[in-house]
């Protein structure tokens, strides 16, 4: 291991320019603490074959802004490192590399949201915003049921279009997830444009850089469908509540991940039987849409309890304590979402269709709302980052050290 005798010395003079100007005089507090661990860690190189991060760490001699954004959403908040590291607090040097990159993290969400003033938001998604807005948005659909007598009714053998016109649901869902989407594209393509490998490719390396774009996005896609990184740093798993290894984070992000992939599948599988077929809900139980719907919705209860479980009980110094709300208040979301979806499916030939149909919608369109302001929005960076990572690793390292 490398000694390490000058390196409060290497950590002050992180990013110094030839003419004279510190690079990190233009860096906020916590990017400048990122910037600061990764001098310490890029001097140490214990951690080298953990992550990704390092290995990105390894190719630059000083971190400026864009730096600070890349590494703080590539690296993945396993705690390997800070468990590993020699020089975590209670040592002077109190290198805590998850700690300083989640708060990063959340800042790059703020920074390259969309529209711009929304930014602030990201401060505010947390566990009471979720909860009032879902509870808001419920209640204000009860009420509108109630007023046209609708509430508690005979049952309508899953009708939902006899509480709300297909027509309204469909215009109002949409405006609602394709503004998501757009919010949750423009941030992401800020973030890009920030950190695009692009910017540090000489003119001879252009052309090579054109022919391995396809194989990295390749490989960001399988990384991402994976979950490659939340194998911590021996692939034995994340490190939870101490130094113990666990693979059920990774575990439980799948379930969630695949599980908000298959209800989306139901729901663009229910639209092709609407437009095309000409088959109308409701479904059968045995249906497409309903069994993918069902298999979504277990693993939105399987992956949010186990994450709000294992996020209960983490080790305190594994992230931004500050960041805990925003983190609750998105899982539980998901959970409502499931949970009230499978109290619809269940009562939906009951008098009380209309009252779950309304909680269902409400919980939903908060969802919906939050999405491009909370903690979703991490795994569209994180995708971009892990992209950057791919492609920068097939160029040629001029420091010629560091990479895989």
């Amino acid at each position: 291991m490398q000694p390490l005798a000058d390196m409060p010395d290497a950590a002050a003079d992180n990013g110094a320019c030839d003419d004279g100007i510190s690079l990190v005089s233009a860096l906020t507090a916590d990017e400048r603490e990122v910037a600061r661990v990764m001098q310490i860690c890029n001097a140490c190189r214990y951690c080298e074959g953990f992550c990704a991060v390092f290995p990105a760490m390894t190719r630059r001699l000083s971190f400026d802004r864009a730096d600070t954004h890349y590494l703080a959403n590539l690296c993945h908040n396993c705690g390997s490192c800070l468990h590993a590291c020699q020089y975590a607090p209670p040592h002077e040097f109190a290198v805590n590399v998850p700690r300083a990159m989640a708060k990063v993290r959340k800042r790059t969400y703020q920074d390259y949201a969309w529209p711009s003033s929304f930014g602030q938001l990201y401060r505010r998604a947390g566990l009471t915003t979720a909860l009032a807005l879902a509870g808001g948005l419920s209640l204000f659909l009860v009420l509108a049921v109630a007023m046209n007598g609708k509430l508690i009714h005979a049952p309508l053998a899953g009708n939902f279009y006899a509480i709300f016109p297909h027509n309204f649901l469909a215009i109002l869902f949409s405006v609602v997830f394709l503004f998501a989407l757009l919010a949750l594209f423009i941030g992401v393509i800020r973030f890009w444009r920030e950190v695009s490998p692009a910017k540090d490719v000489a003119a001879r390396d252009v052309a090579s850089m054109a022919q391995i774009r396809m194989p990295a996005a390749a490989e960001s896609l399988s990384d991402v469908a994976r979950l490659r990184y939340l194998g911590g740093g021996h692939g034995e798993g994340c490190n939870e509540e101490d130094d113990h290894f666990t693979l059920w984070r990774r575990r439980f992000h799948h379930f969630t991940l695949y599980g908000f992939l298959l209800c989306f599948a139901a729901t663009c599988v229910a639209t092709l039987y609407h437009y095309l077929l000409g088959l109308h809900a409701p479904y059968a139980f045995t249906s497409l849409p309903v069994i993918l719907g069902s298999l979504g919705g277990a693993g939105l209860v399987i992956g949010p309890v186990g994450l709000l479980w294992l996020n209960l009980r983490r080790n305190p110094q594994h992230g931004d304590p500050e960041q805990h709300g925003m983190d609750r208040g998105f899982i539980l979301l998901l959970l409502l979402v499931s949970v009230t979806g499978f109290a619809l499916l269940l009562l939906r030939d009951t008098r009380f269709m209309a009252l779950w149909l309304a909680i269902h919608l409400g919980t939903v369109m908060a969802l919906f709302l939050t999405l491009p302001y909370g903690k979703f929005a991490h795994g569209f960076f994180r995708s971009a980052a892990l992209l950057k990572f791919n492609i920068e690793k097939r160029m040629p390292n001029r420091l010629g050290v560091g990479g895989e």
